[in-house]
């Protein structure tokens, strides 16, 4: 990475802006104040990227109408069409798309309030539904002598005992009627002298007697029930127009697609704008780009008379550089597991390329079926050819691939499709014995498995070592280099000669070696006590970190062994049909397992057996100002 600094006109900053994006190489920096010569003269630029944000979430909620109105799926993956640099930042479908987003958005707003009209209806609906067969008027609330009160008792309320309180109460004229009743609430209506109102409310008052009244309305209930339906089927007309004028607008969902790619282009250089330090006249911002782009900044800097400068990171920024890894066809997949991982340290080697073989070569051992390799190749390659998915959905089907081929080799070499699938259907359909060739197979050869799972666990952690020793030559650590992995590698080669049978002076060369480590590395009584504890950790840590590989073997054993469980449970009723229905099933269930159980056991070789040797996490990603798209693809 270059560090860059910038001066520009501040009148060119929209043109400096576009050709950064188009470029998608150069990372401009948050502010911080570091700068004091800038910071106290400039403040930070406008833009317009609350605007953006806005379309933005315009755009999207248009999009997930028409997903849902239009029944415009996307599916699980989005197939991504390609459309010009020219065609992705011209102006000409920027305002129809626009209008198409406004209109739905228009749509959607008087769907909202139809569906808040609804409910209100609804609930004026079920309100007055008790009250259906009372043929008085809602607002009549009595004559000059009597009063009439609608009201609500408890549900399970016993009306008869209510009756005959009220015929038993010699200074209360009253009569109550049950006009309906539900698991809630009784409903009556009330009639009484107006003048014994308050003697019969608290008669009914231990029965939880409550007054209902509907203030505006007129008329009887079911008038007012019958002009609420004529109400909710001119408001349900009305949605479905609003629906039916938004899935006539189904058709522009590519449009709407690209316009939300292009606002997500707009936003992130508006994110941008506001990095930048100007005084109205002029403008400054630094920025990282990578050292193998500059030819192309250094143009566009040069074509709009910018004042620039570009110099390596210094010591004290080490921790600030972005990192961005350098990546082939074989590597790139990688990304998805160092990313989840973490980045390395800008001064730390990239792992993708030290991990790759090992990570595809173990995913193999792991799943050791030509069948699965078969259709981990395929949809790999079919999803990556039609949709072409970019980031980590991209990276994953990359690796899916590569380890694909890698667990056909691998079934190859132990005769393994779908188990023992060829051999079963060749007896259920001719009765003969048919084996495929393999070197050696899972259930035979357990233990020599196990002897190489462990042996190239050996080779996988004397790797790390590797690298950790070189670095520390290249750091100047060379005494640590020598007693932390010179020495162990010596009392390796020690224990396997001595197994061998050939001689023990490089053993106890070895040893010695471990107990001199600490001796010259420590201060005083820590030299002592540094040589129990370089024994007890490496000791331990290499024994658990060889025996960890015995994974390969148990994986490979598990799945061909429960492979061919589903082959022998499908062959007991000797009839190909079941047979095939219960082994596809089987296998489908193995596979799905297999498919994610390997990857979390290659995942932990990786991260803990691995770079526990050598790595330096905590990098930051590069995160330039480029064209992000989710729909589209861009060509040049």
């Amino acid at each position: 990475m270059k560090k860059l600094r910038v001066i520009a006109m501040a009148g060119r900053r929209e043109e400096l802006l576009e050709g950064l994006l188009r470029l998608g190489c150069v990372e401009i920096s948050e502010p911080d104040g570091k700068e004091q010569e800038w910071s106290a003269l400039m403040r930070r630029g406008q833009s317009r990227l609350l605007s953006a944000k806005e379309d933005i979430t315009q755009a999207g909620t248009a999009l997930a109408a028409l997903k849902k109105y239009a029944q415009s799926k996307d599916g699980l993956f989005i197939q991504r069409r390609p459309v010009s640099e020219a065609e992705f930042l011209g102006g000409k479908t920027v305002e129809k798309a626009r209008a198409v987003s406004r209109d739905i958005g228009e749509q959607l707003q008087a769907l909202t309030r139809l569906q808040n009209e609804e409910s209100r209806l609804l609930a004026r609906q079920a309100s007055l539904q008790p009250w259906r067969s009372l043929d008085m008027p809602l607002e009549l609330e009595g004559t000059a002598s009597v009063l009439f009160r609608m009201g609500v008792c408890p549900g399970g309320a016993d009306t008869g005992a209510i009756k005959t309180e009220l015929a038993a109460a010699a200074d209360a004229a009253a009569e109550l009627y049950e006009l309906s009743a539900d698991k809630q609430q009784n409903y009556y209506l009330l009639v009484c002298h107006r003048a014994d109102e308050s003697a019969v409310m608290e008669l009914l008052r231990p029965h939880a007697f409550s007054v209902v009244s509907f203030q505006g309305l007129t008329g009887t209930a079911a008038e007012n029930l019958q002009n609420l339906e004529r109400q909710l089927e001119e408001n349900h007309g009305a949605q479905a127009r609003a629906a039916e004028a938004i899935a006539a607008l189904g058709g522009e969902k590519e449009l709407l697609q690209l316009y939300t790619d292009r606002l997500r282009a707009e936003e992130a250089r508006e994110v941008n704008a506001e990095r930048m330090l100007t005084d109205g006249t002029i403008l400054f911002f630094e920025g990282w780009a990578p050292a193998e782009r500059m030819g192309d900044v250094q143009s566009l800097l040069e074509k709009l008379g910018c004042a620039w400068e570009a110099s390596d990171p210094t010591e004290e920024e080490i921790p600030e550089v972005p990192v961005q890894l350098k990546n082939n066809w074989l590597t790139r997949p990688l990304n998805m597991v160092t990313e989840m991982y973490s980045l390395p340290a800008y001064n730390n080697v990239d792992p993708n390329p030290l991990m790759a073989p090992f990570f595809i070569l173990f995913y193999g051992i792991m799943m050791a079926d030509m069948g699965y390799g078969l259709l981990m190749f395929l949809a790999g390659t079919i999803i990556s050819r039609k949709y072409r998915p970019k980031g980590t959905m991209g990276h994953m089907m990359g690796l899916m691939q590569l380890c694909g081929v890698s667990t056909f080799i691998m079934g190859a070499i132990t005769g393994g499709f779908f188990g023992d699938f060829l051999t079963q259907v060749v007896k259920l359909t001719t009765g003969g014995d048919f084996a495929l060739p393999a070197l050696f197979t899972p259930l035979n050869d357990t233990l020599m498995i196990l002897v190489g799972a462990i042996a190239l666990g050996g080779v996988h952690i004397v790797t790390g070592m590797a690298v950790s020793f070189i670095r520390k030559l290249k750091a100047g650590a060379v005494l640590d280099a020598i007693f932390e992995e010179a020495t162990w590698w010596i009392v390796f080669a020690g224990i396997g000669l001595m197994a061998a049978g050939v001689t023990n002076i490089v053993l106890y060369a070895g040893l010695a070696l471990v107990v001199v480590g600490p001796l010259v590395t420590g201060q005083g009584f820590g030299k002592i006590m540094g040589i129990f504890g370089s024994l007890y950790n490496h000791v331990t840590g290499f024994f658990g970190d060889f025996l960890s590989y015995a994974r390969l073997m148990a994986l490979m054993l598990a799945g061909s062994v429960i492979a061919q469980v589903f082959n022998t449970l499908g062959a007991i009723p000797n009839n190909i049909i079941i047979f095939l229905i219960i082994s596809l099933a089987g296998n489908a269930l193995n596979f799905a397992l297999n498919l994610l159980g390997c990857y979390v056991h290659d995942l932990r070789l990786q991260c803990l057996e691995y770079f526990g040797k050598f790595y330096e996490d905590g990098g930051r990603p590069f995160r330039p100002l480029a064209m992000e798209t989710k729909y589209v693809d861009i060509t040049k």
